[in-house]
Protein backbone atom coordinates (compact mmCIF):
# COMPACT_ATOMS: atom_id res chain seq x y z
CA UNK A 1 0.00 0.00 0.00
CA UNK A 2 1.38 3.46 -1.06
CA UNK A 3 1.73 6.02 1.67
CA UNK A 4 0.59 10.03 0.70
CA UNK A 5 3.50 12.05 3.17
CA UNK A 6 1.41 15.40 4.04
CA UNK A 7 3.84 17.93 5.45
CA UNK A 8 2.09 21.70 6.20
CA UNK A 9 2.77 24.17 8.10
CA UNK A 10 2.82 28.29 7.77
CA UNK A 11 5.08 29.69 4.95
CA UNK A 12 8.68 29.95 6.08
CA UNK A 13 8.59 26.89 8.73
CA UNK A 14 11.04 24.54 6.15
CA UNK A 15 8.25 22.63 4.38
CA UNK A 16 10.12 22.81 1.27
CA UNK A 17 13.75 22.17 2.72
CA UNK A 18 12.35 18.92 4.50
CA UNK A 19 10.52 18.30 1.51
CA UNK A 20 13.40 18.16 -1.43
CA UNK A 21 15.96 16.82 1.43
CA UNK A 22 13.40 13.76 1.77
CA UNK A 23 13.43 13.54 -2.20
CA UNK A 24 16.58 13.33 -2.11
CA UNK A 25 17.56 10.69 0.50
CA UNK A 26 14.82 8.15 -0.33
CA UNK A 27 14.37 8.96 -4.09
CA UNK A 28 13.82 5.65 -4.72
CA UNK A 29 10.96 4.84 -2.94
CA UNK A 30 9.47 8.38 -2.55
CA UNK A 31 7.87 10.80 -5.46
CA UNK A 32 6.47 14.44 -5.17
CA UNK A 33 3.58 15.77 -6.89
CA UNK A 34 3.93 19.20 -7.99
CA UNK A 35 1.65 21.97 -6.74
CA UNK A 36 0.03 24.19 -9.59
CA UNK A 37 -0.23 27.82 -8.71
CA UNK A 38 -1.21 30.67 -9.91
CA UNK A 39 1.42 32.96 -8.28
CA UNK A 40 4.81 34.17 -10.63
CA UNK A 41 7.88 32.32 -9.82
CA UNK A 42 10.74 33.02 -7.22
CA UNK A 43 14.06 33.16 -7.88
CA UNK A 44 15.52 29.80 -9.10
CA UNK A 45 11.94 28.29 -9.23
CA UNK A 46 11.61 26.21 -12.45
CA UNK A 47 8.04 25.17 -14.07
CA UNK A 48 7.46 21.52 -13.52
CA UNK A 49 9.42 20.83 -10.65
CA UNK A 50 8.91 23.24 -7.60
CA UNK A 51 5.64 24.23 -9.59
CA UNK A 52 3.36 24.06 -12.39
CA UNK A 53 2.93 27.81 -13.06
CA UNK A 54 -0.31 29.34 -14.82
CA UNK A 55 -2.07 31.70 -15.35
CA UNK A 56 -5.73 32.81 -13.36
CA UNK A 57 -7.96 31.22 -16.18
CA UNK A 58 -6.13 28.48 -17.06
CA UNK A 59 -6.67 27.41 -13.03
CA UNK A 60 -10.01 28.27 -12.98
CA UNK A 61 -11.06 26.10 -16.25
CA UNK A 62 -8.88 23.04 -14.32
CA UNK A 63 -11.51 23.62 -11.35
CA UNK A 64 -14.27 23.39 -13.47
CA UNK A 65 -13.23 19.96 -15.11
CA UNK A 66 -12.77 18.59 -11.34
CA UNK A 67 -8.63 18.51 -12.29
CA UNK A 68 -7.75 19.42 -8.38
CA UNK A 69 -8.29 17.25 -5.21
CA UNK A 70 -7.76 20.51 -2.97
CA UNK A 71 -7.44 24.24 -4.31
CA UNK A 72 -7.57 27.00 -2.05
CA UNK A 73 -6.34 30.63 -2.59
CA UNK A 74 -3.58 32.05 -0.19
CA UNK A 75 -2.39 34.97 -0.10
CA UNK A 76 -4.55 36.07 -3.50
CA UNK A 77 -2.72 33.23 -5.11
CA UNK A 78 -4.62 30.05 -6.39
CA UNK A 79 -2.87 26.75 -5.32
CA UNK A 80 -4.09 22.90 -6.62
CA UNK A 81 -2.96 19.51 -5.79
CA UNK A 82 -3.81 17.28 -9.46
CA UNK A 83 -6.11 14.69 -8.85
CA UNK A 84 -4.60 12.84 -11.56
CA UNK A 85 -1.24 13.42 -10.26
CA UNK A 86 -1.88 11.75 -7.51
CA UNK A 87 -4.03 8.84 -8.50
CA UNK A 88 -0.97 7.81 -10.91
CA UNK A 89 1.38 7.79 -8.09
CA UNK A 90 -0.89 5.33 -6.05
CA UNK A 91 -1.50 3.10 -9.32
CA UNK A 92 2.40 2.75 -9.34
CA UNK A 93 2.67 2.16 -5.59
CA UNK A 94 5.01 4.59 -5.56
CA UNK A 95 5.16 6.65 -1.95
CA UNK A 96 3.84 10.13 -2.67
CA UNK A 97 4.75 13.22 -0.79
CA UNK A 98 2.86 16.39 -0.93
CA UNK A 99 4.30 19.98 0.33
CA UNK A 100 0.47 21.63 1.27
CA UNK A 101 -0.61 25.15 2.76
CA UNK A 102 -2.68 24.55 5.87
CA UNK A 103 -6.28 25.01 4.30
CA UNK A 104 -5.55 22.24 1.68
CA UNK A 105 -4.12 19.59 4.00
CA UNK A 106 -7.60 19.28 5.55
CA UNK A 107 -9.33 19.55 2.04
CA UNK A 108 -6.94 17.31 0.50
CA UNK A 109 -7.06 14.46 3.48
CA UNK A 110 -11.98 14.79 3.04
CA UNK A 111 -11.06 14.49 -0.27
CA UNK A 112 -8.62 11.36 -1.08
CA UNK A 113 -10.65 9.35 1.99
CA UNK A 114 -13.71 10.09 -0.23
CA UNK A 115 -12.05 8.39 -3.36
CA UNK A 116 -12.28 4.63 -4.01
CA UNK A 117 -9.08 4.51 -6.65
CA UNK A 118 -6.89 5.57 -3.28
CA UNK A 119 -5.57 2.45 -1.70
CA UNK A 120 -3.24 4.31 0.37
CA UNK A 121 -2.28 5.54 4.01
CA UNK A 122 -2.70 8.87 4.82
CA UNK A 123 0.05 10.36 6.79
CA UNK A 124 0.19 14.31 7.73
CA UNK A 125 2.95 16.25 9.77
CA UNK A 126 2.30 19.96 11.18
CA UNK A 127 5.78 21.63 11.20
CA UNK A 128 4.88 24.39 13.64
CA UNK A 129 7.23 27.35 14.58
CA UNK A 130 8.74 27.78 17.50
CA UNK A 131 7.30 31.29 17.45
CA UNK A 132 6.41 34.15 15.40
CA UNK A 133 9.42 36.14 15.71
CA UNK A 134 11.29 33.47 14.75
CA UNK A 135 8.94 32.92 11.76
CA UNK A 136 9.30 36.43 10.68
CA UNK A 137 13.25 36.40 10.88
CA UNK A 138 13.28 32.65 8.11
CA UNK A 139 10.59 34.83 6.11
CA UNK A 140 13.01 38.58 5.85
CA UNK A 141 16.06 35.86 5.05
CA UNK A 142 14.21 34.22 2.37
CA UNK A 143 14.28 38.02 0.86
CA UNK A 144 11.32 36.94 -1.38
CA UNK A 145 8.45 39.06 -0.34
CA UNK A 146 7.85 42.79 0.93
CA UNK A 147 7.29 43.49 4.62
CA UNK A 148 3.65 44.02 3.57
CA UNK A 149 3.70 40.29 2.44
CA UNK A 150 5.62 39.05 4.96
CA UNK A 151 3.16 41.10 7.77
CA UNK A 152 0.08 38.78 5.55
CA UNK A 153 1.69 35.67 5.89
CA UNK A 154 2.53 36.20 9.85
CA UNK A 155 -1.53 36.99 10.21
CA UNK A 156 -2.36 34.00 8.45
CA UNK A 157 0.36 31.89 10.70
CA UNK A 158 -1.01 33.05 13.70
CA UNK A 159 -4.73 31.36 12.40
CA UNK A 160 -2.72 28.04 10.51
CA UNK A 161 -1.04 27.10 14.33
CA UNK A 162 -4.48 26.84 16.15
CA UNK A 163 -5.30 23.98 13.38
CA UNK A 164 -2.23 22.13 14.56
CA UNK A 165 -4.54 19.57 16.28
CA UNK A 166 -5.84 18.13 12.98
CA UNK A 167 -2.38 16.50 11.53
CA UNK A 168 -1.29 13.26 12.78
CA UNK A 169 1.55 14.72 14.12
CA UNK A 170 3.47 17.94 15.32
CA UNK A 171 6.78 19.09 15.04
CA UNK A 172 7.77 22.47 16.64
CA UNK A 173 10.56 23.75 14.23
CA UNK A 174 13.67 24.00 15.68
CA UNK A 175 16.64 23.35 14.01
CA UNK A 176 17.11 22.25 10.38
CA UNK A 177 18.70 19.08 10.61
CA UNK A 178 16.65 18.50 13.62
CA UNK A 179 13.29 19.14 12.44
CA UNK A 180 14.39 17.19 8.96
CA UNK A 181 15.15 14.08 11.67
CA UNK A 182 12.06 13.96 12.85
CA UNK A 183 10.17 14.14 9.51
CA UNK A 184 12.15 11.47 8.18
CA UNK A 185 11.12 9.10 11.27
CA UNK A 186 7.60 9.48 10.62
CA UNK A 187 8.39 8.80 6.81
CA UNK A 188 10.07 5.60 8.14
CA UNK A 189 8.02 4.49 10.68
CA UNK A 190 5.18 5.08 8.35
CA UNK A 191 6.38 2.69 5.26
Amino acid sequence: MSLILVISGPAGVGKTTICNRLLDEFSNQLTRVVTTTTRKPRKGERHGEDYFFTELEEFKSLVKKNEFLEHEVIHGNYYGTSRRAVCNKIKESKNVLINIDVAGAKTLSTEITKENNFKAKIVSIFLKPNNLNVLKQRLKERGSDSTEEIDRRLKTAKNEILLADNFNHTIISNEKDRDYSLVKAIYLNNT
